[in-house]
């Protein structure tokens, strides 16, 4: 049965200077530097970084892919030897290889709380073991210094081989100590399984161990802060394209050009003239009284006179003598 985590002890780590003074201590949390480290599940999370890493792009040739004549070496019997039907046979000197290796993918499928798991026993196991060291800095002021960064490395630890855990923006103290080959350097967010069991002592930044506790999602990495959110906020402005109240913006809020509609078809003859003459109502269609009836046929007669050649009438109501010559 696993330890649970409510038994789990916080640890007190003095904190160093690059003085070689103690300016205090901080605490390695329980649930991360005191659990139980399972020696299965560290092996099988290793064994698939250590396959994740392989290239995998390893080639050899079989018989079809080799250069050689494709015709019989010698006859088929007679010859006393072992028939052959082609020199780019694998027992041939030139001849393609048998069950050769391929270009491939080694990657594992892991999941992410295994690989957490992992990485807390690692860490917990040189935790137990006094292996786990703070310090509040390498260099003093802001110029890199290999030396005074192993001088500050040497108060802490002695061994062969240190991971050195800084924050992702500790740019000072990575230049001081990326040329030291006992020295294994990384960020807070890439601390592995692998590297923490290969390095025999580990060494935290004050501010990379706080980075590491709080976790990826704190900083906000993953997801973009409230600061680097697009505004979504839609003005009421006149003449503004109407949108969504509260999402999107508009044209006149982007200072975008508006864009032309698509042109438009110019309408025949016939189709203007439709649109030009209204449909008649049936109230004008059928007169309401005799008078009107009377007084109908003469209007539509008049109607009917006007097209392209129709003139106007004359004072006493007749069209031009000309224009009846010529009808």
């Amino acid at each position: 049965m696993t330890e649970s985590t409510a038994t789990r002890t916080d640890r007190q780590v003095d904190v160093r200077t690059p003085a070689g003074e103690t300016s205090g201590s901080v605490t390695l949390p329980g649930e991360l530097f005191d659990a139980p480290a399972n020696v299965s599940l560290l092996h099988q999370v290793v064994v698939a970084q250590l396959a994740a890493a392989r290239q995998g792009t390893h080639s050899t040739k079989t018989r079809a892919e080799v250069s050689g004549t494709g015709a019989k070496p010698y006859r088929q019997k007679g010859t006393g030897r072992a028939r052959q039907g082609s020199l780019r046979s694998p027992q041939f000197a030139g001849g393609g290889i048998s069950h050769g290796p391929k270009p491939r993918n080694y990657e594992q499928k892991t999941p992410k709380k295994m690989k957490a798991a992992a990485l807390r026993g690692a860490l917990s196991d040189r935790a137990r073991e006094g292996r786990v060291h703070v310090v509040s800095a390498f260099v003093d002021g802001d110029a890199p210094s290999t030396k005074a960064a192993l001088k500050v490395l040497d108060t802490v630890s002695s061994a062969k081989r240190v991971l050195v855990v800084l924050d992702r923006d500790d740019v000072l103290n990575w230049v001081s100590l990326r040329n030291v080959p006992r020295v294994h350097l990384i960020e807070a967010g890439q601390l592995n399984t692998y590297d923490v069991l290969v390095a025999d002592e580990v060494v935290f930044t004050e501010t990379a161990l706080a980075e590491y506790v709080a976790g990826p999602g704190a900083t906000g990495r993953g997801r973009a802060s409230s600061a680097e959110l697009p505004d979504l906020t839609t003005p009421n402005v006149p003449g503004a394209i109407p949108s969504m109240e509260g999402q999107g913006t508009t044209d006149l809020d982007l200072g975008v050009a508006p864009v032309d509609p698509a042109p438009v078809k110019k309408a025949t003859k016939k189709a203007a003239a439709k649109k030009a003459v209204p449909k008649a109502s049936a109230e004008d269609a059928a007169p309401a009284t005799a008078a009107e009836a009377a007084t109908a046929p003469a209007e539509q007669a008049e109607a009917a006179n006007a097209g392209v050649d129709a003139t106007a009438p004359t004072e006493d109501g007749t069209t031009d003598a000309s224009t009846e010559e010529k009808a």
